[in-house]
């Protein structure tokens, strides 16, 4: 980075796994490359959906652009709207293959870390950004154990021991409407996501003290 470019904020997705052709997180990060979004210039990559090669790609990533903010992208399918992810769990536990052929079970992210972190993100003053403007949304607790989950924790790993200035999170989509067809599930168009994202970009690069509200869950 030259003395006077903007600062970055690194946006990443994951390749398409489990037999479908595309990965919504992906288009996202793809399609908000190149943008400005709060003075910040957008790097949107692809991450490999591996547990051998993604954390390694994204530590690649932050070396090369020294991102002041990263926000990690995945598809949850079958959820109805955007899931901003608070906690990350050094567990895999694969419930199916990743694209490399591995299924690692009730294995740790990082050995010797601790057993979870917190995104770094406002997620409340974005979810109340995303719920203002009509978008199905909520806060959800748990993101998984599979490489979603594995990258949300390298991320905050790394966070917490290399970049300690750097804040990050992880945010989960849905499927696209044709991919909710096929599985008879819920779907949101693409262009939605993408505003969506914007929105919790803007709100993540301009929001230092998180919102104070109830967002919990009964179960």
């Amino acid at each position: 980075m030259k003395m006077h470019d903007p600062p970055i904020a690194l946006v990443t997705g994951f390749e398409p796994f489990d037999g479908e052709q595309v990965n919504p997180s992906a288009e996202i990060a793809l399609a908000l490359n190149g943008a400005t979004i709060a003075a910040h210039r957008i790097v949107g990559a692809t991450l490999p959906t591996e547990f051998a090669r993604s954390l390694s790609a994204l530590e690649t990533l932050i070396a090369a652009h020294r991102p002041a903010l990263v926000l990690a992208l995945g598809v949850a399918g079958g959820r109805t709207g955007i899931s901003l992810e608070r906690v990350a769990i050094n567990l895999i536990d694969a419930r199916i293959a990743d694209n490399a052929g591995a299924q690692p079970i009730d294995v740790a992210v990082v050995e010797n870390a601790p057993n979870a972190y917190f995104s770094t993100l406002p997620i409340k003053a974005m979810l109340a950004r995303l719920v203002d403007a009509e978008i199905p949304a909520a806060i959800s607790h748990s993101a998984g154990t599979f490489v979603c989950n594995q990258v949300f924790f390298g991320l905050a790993h790394l966070l917490a021991t290399k970049h300690s200035r750097v804040r990050g999170g992880f945010v989960h989509v849905p499927w696209l409407p044709e991919q909710a067809q096929r599985h008879a599930g819920s779907g949101m168009a693409l262009a939605l996501m993408i505003d969506a994202v914007k929105l919790c970009l803007q709100v993540a690069l301009t929001t230092r003290d998180d919102l104070h509200y109830t967002a919990g869950t009964t179960h």
